[in-house]
């Protein structure tokens, strides 16, 4: 890779917005084609930090270093075709399989697949989403082509236990994200959503709305808390090293915690203790259905909600300290909802620290003795990385997008074959979109990931994808596919080099 490097100029956009590239003031190095056309610079450094394992207190288990892979949306799970039964739904594919065997090749520490847990009908299935996202049902989805594990009617934990196999072949371990979207899947997928109140999420893009909800019954969520112990025992099955319960970005067990969505009178509302009790009482039912005493938990919270009267940080720091004494091995922060995203910067003093969310687990740290904190969300530079570890700011790194882009990008920082990320001028809010089309690539066996530093490449993509957004909306209620714009690099990252 070229060392000479410059100020990246303000990128000409297909689209009205900025950049994550041009968001905040940076140096880009100019790399090689198929090396990454830009990266983030940063300058040489010690990355011994990175490469320390890290112990979990509770499970005793032991991650090889300091990285985490965040969950995402793949979608590359099968599909209920036209007249199928819906529990064919979220079977892994090879695609699915092979995308964990390319992050399993990665040398990341932790890898966690997602999982969603919801249900309109409450059938006692639990339907496992894809990593990123596991969903415990087979009628409240995220996304057409989320992994599913309600059941074993069809052989499909043996199905997962091969994704488990392969992305642990080589020495990473994997933590399944059970979730439920409560109020937000989309009103052609989740036509009668359920959330803690009747709050409807009031916004629409790419032909994404959102049905009003209704309050879940005190024994439906009993229910409910059933189902992610039958989730988590079924991971357990497929090999899973742990599962992540998912409290945060707006989903069910957020719009629990958050005074905006959980208008409740009951036990489940109000009071913070009571806002937070259906949290517990999934911790206590994961322990009971598996009590595998090495099994880790883990909890992926918000350290804030960008929306007035959601989610606080005192929220969040009050929640962390009862997880510990809960026996919960790390936290994960992140932060934002589909109504206050968080995928950039919001504050000029987090800027030069890369990560979003950095002062909070910086304040949170030293109120936890046990359990760990890892941060994801902006980290683009092995310094800024290397530098969080270093100053006791977090144990871990989480990285999401970086890890579509490159999913060797952690076992290259840590060779020291690079030190910043492939740069995404890929205009907000669509870099997450674009994340989709790159795992669809890696998935399907592309040699090149299209490479969004390049921006032809990027014109290209949001062609497609406006092309691909007026097609799905003109079949709606029908959803056919990902909805991630299926293209053949021609800019792109050699990642298999």
């Amino acid at each position: 890779m070229a060392t000479n490097s410059y100020t990246a100029p303000a990128p000409k956009q297909p689209g009205n917005t900025k950049s994550e590239a041009e968001h905040y003031q940076h140096e880009s190095t100019q790399g090689a084609r198929g090396e990454g056309l830009l990266r983030v610079k940063g300058e040489k450094v010690d990355i011994a930090p990175l490469q320390q394992s890290i112990t979990f207190p509770f499970s005793g288990r032991t991650a090889k270093n300091r990285f985490l892979k965040a969950p995402m949306t793949e979608r590359l799970c099968h599909w209920n075709k036209d007249g199928e039964d819906i529990n064919a739904r979220g079977l892994p594919s090879e695609e699915y399989t092979h995308l964990y065997k390319r992050w399993g090749e990665g040398e990341i520490g932790v890898i966690v697949a997602g999982v969603y847990m919801g249900s309109s009908r409450f059938s006692g299935y639990l339907r496992l989403l894809s990593p990123g996202n596991m969903m415990t049902t087979y009628d409240a989805v995220e996304a057409f082509g989320n992994p599913i594990l309600p059941d074993d009617h069809d052989g499909r934990v043996a199905a997962f236990k091969k994704v488990t196999d392969a992305a642990k072949a080589h020495g990473s371990l994997i933590v399944s994200q059970l979730s439920h979207p409560g109020r937000q899947g989309s009103a052609a997928l989740n036509p009668n959503p359920v959330s803690a109140s009747d709050v409807q999420l009031e916004i629409a893009w790419a032909g994404n709305s959102f049905a009003k909800p209704r309050a879940l019954t005190v024994p439906e969520i009993k229910e409910i808390v059933k189902q992610w112990g039958e989730a988590a025992y079924l991971c357990h099955k497929a090999g899973f090293d742990g599962v992540q319960i998912h409290c945060a970005h707006g989903y069910l067990l957020a719009q629990f915690l958050a005074l905006t969505t959980n208008k409740r009178t009951d036990e489940y509302g109000g009071s913070f203790d009571n806002r937070c009790r259906i949290i517990f009482e999934i911790i206590a039912e994961v322990k009971r259905r598996v009590p595998d005493p090495t099994f880790i938990i883990c909890v992926k919270l918000n350290s804030v909600e960008f929306q007035p009267g959601g989610q606080t940080p005192e929220d969040c720091r009050n929640l962390c300290v009862k997880l510990e004494a809960a026996g919960i091995d790390f936290v994960d922060l992140s932060g934002g909802t589909f109504e206050g995203r968080a995928f950039e910067h919001k504050k000029e003093s987090t800027k030069a620290r890369e990560s979003y969310f950095i002062e909070f687990a910086e304040l949170l740290r030293p109120l936890l003795k046990k359990t760990k904190v890892y941060v994801t969300g902006g980290f683009r530079s092995a310094r800024g990385m290397a530098k969080a570890i270093e100053e006791g700011a977090c144990d871990g790194i989480g990285m999401g997008r970086p890890l579509g882009a490159e999913p060797y990008l952690c076992k290259e920082i840590l060779e020291g074959r690079v030190q910043g990320a492939i740069e995404n001028f890929v205009p907000l809010p669509q870099n997450t979109q674009a994340t989709g089309s790159q795992l669809h690539q890696v998935g399907h066996g592309h040699r090149l990931i299209s490479d969004w530093s390049d921006q032809a490449e990027v014109k290209r993509w949001v062609e497609a994808f406006e092309k691909e957004t007026k097609r799905k909306e003109s079949i709606l209620p029908k959803v056919d596919s990902s909805g991630y714009p299926q293209i053949q690099a021609q800019t792109g990252f050699e990642y298999v080099r």
